[in-house]
Order: structure tokens, then sequence, then C-alpha cells
């Protein structure tokens, strides 16, 4: 019998029609797994539901493309964001040049976003329901998981994007975010994760996890794939404790960046932001 991660999965690649009731039950873990949007344009649903995630979606890219153009000139990348499937994200993230980070914070101020959080590698910036996050490093409670300085050297590139050219990481380079992202900080593997891995992952992204000491998140993310696929494993699920220490171990043994910023992390669960952020950590069920 077929798990419903895997039905969701035929009907985003169009191998399978889902009756009306079978999506309506999908809907709710569609959304998830961040791939509610594509799911209701790929099944052509005609419903509220529909209309107000393609609205989120008009509102997300908008703000995007603001983003954006304030920020064209300096040196920055669209970080998370380009994925597969469709998709409507609840913030912008965007991996900045750590000297570029002064002046693109006070241009999204000039715009009328303010400071929310200013911590060690990330200013998060709001206006209203809009969010935007300035990484010069992907990290978690202040260790630093994967080199931005790389990622912005070696991995940049233009994209269309609703009629404008943006600029972004590469393909190559989403599929070890992602896969990055979900084991080393989330510890949660959604299905937005698999269809980056399974449809962008080769040779160069390879390469490129090798470079940045990450392969072990591929590997995690290629065999959670497979657990996906033979219906033994549902999304979202988190990622086995087993799996996330041995990926542990090899990130401190083999990444220089994270060995140096581990320390870090006895100074984040002291902070005043440490107590909430693990509670919340500990009882989601998705992020």
């Amino acid at each position: 019998m077929e798990t419903n991660t895997v039905k969701l999965i035929r009907a985003l690649e169009g191998s399978a029609k889902l009756q009306e009731d079978e999506l309506r039950r999908l809907l709710k873990l569609a959304g998830e797994n961040k791939v509610l949007l594509g799911l209701l344009r790929k099944t052509n649903s005609r419903n509220e539901i529909r209309r107000d995630e393609e609205r989120r979606y008009r509102r997300f890219a908008g703000s995007v493309i603001e983003v954006a153009e304030a920020l064209k000139d300096l040196n920055y990348a669209l970080h998370k964001f380009r994925k597969p499937v469709e998709h409507v994200s609840v913030d912008i993230d965007v991996l900045i040049d750590r000297r570029d980070l002064t002046e693109a914070a006070r241009r999204l101020s000039d715009r009328g976003f303010r400071v929310e959080v200013s911590e060690k590698y990330t200013v998060t910036m709001t206006r209203g329901s809009t969010i935007v996050d300035l990484y010069t490093n992907p990290a978690f409670a202040w260790v630093i998981y994967l080199d931005g300085s790389k990622l912005l050297e070696c991995c940049t590139e233009d994209f269309e994007f609703e009629g404008y050219t943006l600029k972004g990481l590469s393909r190559e380079a989403e599929v070890v975010v992602s896969a990055s992202h979900a084991v080393y900080k989330e510890h949660i593997y959604l299905l937005i994760d698999y269809f980056t891995v399974k449809k962008w992952l080769n040779e160069r992204a390879l390469k490129l996890s090798a470079e940045l000491g990450a392969e072990e998140s591929i590997k995690i993310a290629s065999m959670l794939n497979d657990l996906v696929e033979s219906g033994s494993m549902e999304l979202p699920s988190r990622i086995p404790p087993a799996l996330l220490a041995r990926a542990y171990s090899l990130k401190f043994l083999k990444d220089e960046e994270f060995r140096a910023t581990s320390p870090n992390l006895l100074k984040y669960l002291i902070s005043e932001r440490a107590g909430k952020a693990i509670f919340w950590r500990l009882t989601r069920k998705t992020y």
C-alpha cells in the first residue's frame, strides 16, 4: 500500500491523479512539507485554498524582487530559494558578504524593514509579515556548518524569476545547502528537500559537498530518499539521532570552520534565546 508521501510524490511528478477526497486529505501534509503550492498547481485545483496560496505567493514574490533590487550591486545570493517544486517560503534567506552586511541592512531599513534580531552570522529584519534573514554564514546555535564566503565565491549565478533577473546559488549549491540545513540545523527532512536532492544531485554537487565538508549530509539525504521511495518513511520526518551523531562527528573532523566555531554552542546555550528555541525544536513536527 502506498504511503501518503509516495502519493504526494507521484502527484507532483504527474504520474498519478488524485481523487478529490484524496487531495483534500493530503493538503495538510503538503503544507507541512512546503510543497502545497506545487501540488495545488499540478492538480489544477480551483478552490479557496489555492486562491489563498496564490495570494501568499504573489506577496512573497513581490518582496523577493524588492529585496533583490535593494541589494543588486552587493555581493549576495538568495539562499534556500531555488527549488524544483513551486513553493512559498515563510521568510527570505539571503547569503551576504560580511563586508556588505551593514550596507545591506541600511538599504533594507530605508525600505521600511527594521532589525528584529542581530546575532553572530545572522541579522533578521522584518516589515509587517515579511521576514528577511541576512546570513554571512549558514549556522545553527552560532556554529558555522557551511562557509558562506566559499558559497558566494564559487556558486552564485543569475536566474530568471517572474520576469526579473535575480542572483542566487547554483542548483548544485542548493542541493548541498538543502541537505546540510536539514541534517546539521533542523534535524528534520521534508519533501521539498527530497525533491531538491533527487532532481538536482549530480557530480558537481558531490564535489562541492566534499569541498565544504558536508558529504555526510548528502549521504544521509540520499538514504532518506531511498527509504521514502520504498514506502518505509513518511515525510516530514525527524532524522534518526544515530545518523546525526555520525554527521556531526565527521563534520567536526573534516570542517575547520565548524570545529573553530563549535565552542560558540556553549555560549548559545546560556543565552536568553536558547530556552525557547530548544523547546520549540524538541516539540515541532516541521519548520
